[in-house]
């Protein structure tokens, strides 16, 4: 097997060995050097990641599409992480969003990548975050498009720098958002199809509502909701700099390494406790020193990768009392 590329080299690659890279990545997540490649790569501090989130057909990819010309018109290298549920018959992506994407296939600045959600129910899968955190380190922006039905917003918050909301005028959807608690994520709320006029500006109000009663006083950062209409332009650029202003807020606040510390450490506990339970929490958490727990904020994979051994050493060689 051809040993991995560095991350300079990674940076000049093309689409397809970008693609073979991500499925290395996907079969051999236990390998050190796999492992130490993308603990690397999490340190990089190269791009920021934007999730989009939001209930299907609210027009994800046409406002994903939208973004895309909007960093390309500013000579910004953009990737594309669509999360589509899981097939039963194969496992691979069901909805297959790079299909519904117009992107110039000549363009090697741009990337499109599906992956399935596999068994987390619209979240993100195992192999997301490595997927996000090689991406990061190679393109300016990473846009992760979630499917959006329940759990992905919550493991959204916990693998990019911005969250967008996306709601649809017309739904319902702001008051199902505050019964549920799902307006203390967002970074930013967009409502979509602004076109549909008195109803945008309804749900807008809403939205605005809702914010009003989950947001903290301490909080220095103030959501913003912004109307927009993918189908015809109309907000995109007050989006766009809505986005890049939180970016400004998480650096010049000094936020944005801790926040990715605390995903780094999020992400290994999420492992642990899907791969091992409660019990397997409990080794890590009792372990002197929190030793794995520390050394995740900064190599989480390679953290995992070294629990995972120490937990099978004791299944297989400890003696049973």
């Amino acid at each position: 097997m051809q040993p991995l590329p560095s991350l300079d080299e990674l940076r000049q690659a093309g689409k397809r060995e970008l693609s073979r890279l991500l499925t290395r990545l996907e079969t051999s997540a236990a390998d050190a050097e796999v492992a130490a490649f993308l603990d690397k790569a999490c340190r990089s501090e190269a791009g920021m990641v934007l999730g989009l989130t939001g209930p299907p057909g609210v027009g994800k990819s046409t406002l994903t599409d939208a973004l895309i010309r909007q960093s390309r018109a500013a000579a910004k290298r953009v990737a594309v992480l669509a999360i589509d549920p899981s097939s039963q018959l194969t496992g691979g992506a069901l909805l297959g969003d790079r299909t519904r994407l117009q992107t110039d296939p000549e363009d090697q600045a741009v990337f499109v990548r599906s992956m399935a959600a596999r068994d987390r129910l619209g979240g993100l899968s195992d192999h997301a975050i490595a997927a996000i955190a090689m991406l990061r380190s190679v393109f300016d922006l990473v846009i992760v498009e979630s499917v959006g039905i329940g759990q992905s917003e919550g493991d959204l918050v916990h693998a990019c720098d911005t969250l967008v909301l996306c709601i649809q005028p017309g739904s319902g959807d702001s008051l199902q958002f505050m019964k549920a608690g799902i307006m203390e994520l967002p970074d930013v709320v967009t409502v979509t199809k602004s076109d549909m006029g008195a109803a945008a500006r309804r749900a807008a109000s809403d939205v605005v509502g809702a914010l009003s009663l989950t947001q903290p006083e301490s909080d220095q950062w103030n959501v913003p909701v912004c109307e927009i209409s993918a189908r015809t332009g109309s907000g995109i650029d007050d989006l766009v700099r809505a986005i890049e202003k939180h970016n400004l807020f998480l650096n010049q606040s000094g936020r944005l390494l801790p926040r990715r510390s605390a995903q780094h450490e999020h992400w290994f506990k999420d492992m642990v406790r899907t791969r091992y339970g409660t019990a397997g929490l409990e080794i890590a958490n009792s372990d002197p020193g929190k030793r794995f727990l520390v050394e995740a904020s900064v190599a989480p994979f390679s953290s995992y990768r070294d629990f995972s051994r120490l937990i099978k050493q004791r299944l297989f060689d400890e003696p049973a009392r």
